[in-house]
């Protein structure tokens, strides 16, 4: 079978050992070394395997990795790839390292406890060349365990690692063929993938949000209307006339989140795919699970450092300047103002029919209202804040970080 066309595991790991410039070492936390046993025991391992580490101690773990991270997380999972990359090339780059592409594999997970009452999940990435003496790229997986047992859960976890490993270097070529390499030998009902993070230049031709200038539409997407191609027109012509150096064209996104600001009810898998496809017919997608849209600009800066313009309507403007969104920050809506409007982004405000408007405010208590007039349309300088949040918001208007778009 060629190598290019390996479906089974055993054969994937058996052509990932025959090549001797991929080398690289793998870190496996909470459910065994499950990836690792296929590479030493297909044979030819020494082709492959640089070094395995399991680091199950907490005490341990967190003197190799650093403490103040949850142990099944992204962040934990980032400190396991940065440790072992940074170890692996110190110690073997001036010996091979222009003949070997290394990587750097690594899984942090909770498998089904006793009772099966815990989240069964984990975080998987690999940190990789392309070529030798090249920057490396990173793929980064959340993955939720389906299976009833846990010795069936780390199996599935063993496919997986083995698949990401084999796609990073023969299947990335494409998304649909990477995508049916890293599920071969497996199913939805076994494992499920939620999020998927590339980055780096292994992906520089594929991510559509690399330095690029990017105006966001945030949302839930139920129905896909008019106006949100207009808002994302409107947003384009608006950055354009900021008459600023933009080195690339300016992309507009749809962001769908699944805990967005207005509704934290996230729709079933069937629901989001829907709307997925319908949004793509507008501009590309970007599927999050940020609750508020200040956590949205550290996201994105992974990828550009261009300008971020998040445009939306007049009533979602409103809804971000409610205080009550921010009680988990030490300095409540200073704060999350702060982080929404760092490193140059900007909020433009698309005109909105008052009575959507005011059906969105609703009856509630709210510090904001809408000022009266026989107006049918309602603007970003129509909105009515009680003191004191009337100066932050004339400053924000006044500084040009809230910006009034027409039509």
């Amino acid at each position: 079978m060629s190598e290019l066309h390996a479906k089974d595991t055993h054969a994937k790991a058996l052509a990932i050992n025959l090549q001797a410039s991929i080398y690289g070492s793998f870190a496996e936390i909470g459910a065994g070394q499950e990836v690792a046993r296929w590479f030493l025991t297909v044979g030819a391992a020494s082709g492959t395997v640089a070094q395995t580490i399991s680091a199950y101690d907490k005490a341990v773990s967190d003197d190799t990795y650093g403490a103040g991270t949850r142990y099944v997380s992204r962040e934990r999972l980032l400190a396991m790839l940065d440790h072992e990359y940074k170890l692996l090339t110190e110690r073997l780059g001036p010996a091979r390292g222009t003949q070997t592409r290394f990587f750097a594999f690594a899984d942090t997970v909770a498998t089904r406890n006793y009772k099966g009452d815990n989240e069964q999940h984990g975080w998987v990435g690999l940190r990789f060349q392309t070529q030798p003496a090249t920057d490396p790229s990173d793929m980064l997986l959340h993955v939720n365990l389906m299976d009833p047992t846990a010795q069936q859960q780390q199996e599935a976890l063993g496919v997986l690692g083995v698949n990401l490993l084999y796609g990073a270097h023969h299947a990335r070529g494409s998304a649909d063929e990477f995508l049916a390499c890293l599920s071969d030998a497996l199913s939805i009902d076994r494992l499920e993938i939620d999020v998927l993070e590339l980055s780096g230049p292994a992906f520089a031709g594929q991510n559509v949000l690399r330095k690029r200038p990017l105006i966001i539409d945030r949302g839930r997407f139920d129905r896909l209307e008019r106006f949100h191609a207009d808002m994302l027109r409107a947003g384009d012509r608006t950055l354009r006339a900021e008459r600023i150096d933009l080195r690339r064209e300016p992309l507009g996104i749809v962001e769908i989140a699944l805990h967005p600001v207005l509704d934290d009810d996230a729709p079933d898998n069937g629901t989001l795919l829907a709307r997925i496809e319908s949004a793509l017919g507008l501009a590309p997608a970007l599927v999050t699970d940020l609750p508020e849209a200040y956590q949205l600009a550290p996201y994105l800066r992974r990828y550009t450092t261009e300008p971020l313009r998040l445009v939306g309507g007049v009533s979602m403007l409103a809804h971000i300047l409610q205080s009550q969104l921010y009680d988990e920050l030490a300095g409540s809506l200073l704060e999350g103002m702060g982080k929404l409007f760092a490193s140059n982004v900007k909020f433009y405000a698309y005109p909105m029919p008052r009575a959507a408007v005011t059906e969105a405010l609703g009856s509630g208590p709210s510090r904001v209202r809408i000022a009266d007039s026989k107006s049918a349309v309602v603007g970003a300088d129509d909105l009515i804040l009680e003191p004191p949040l009337h100066h932050l918001y004339r400053y924000l208007r006044e500084a040009g970080w809230i910006v009034p778009i027409e039509a």
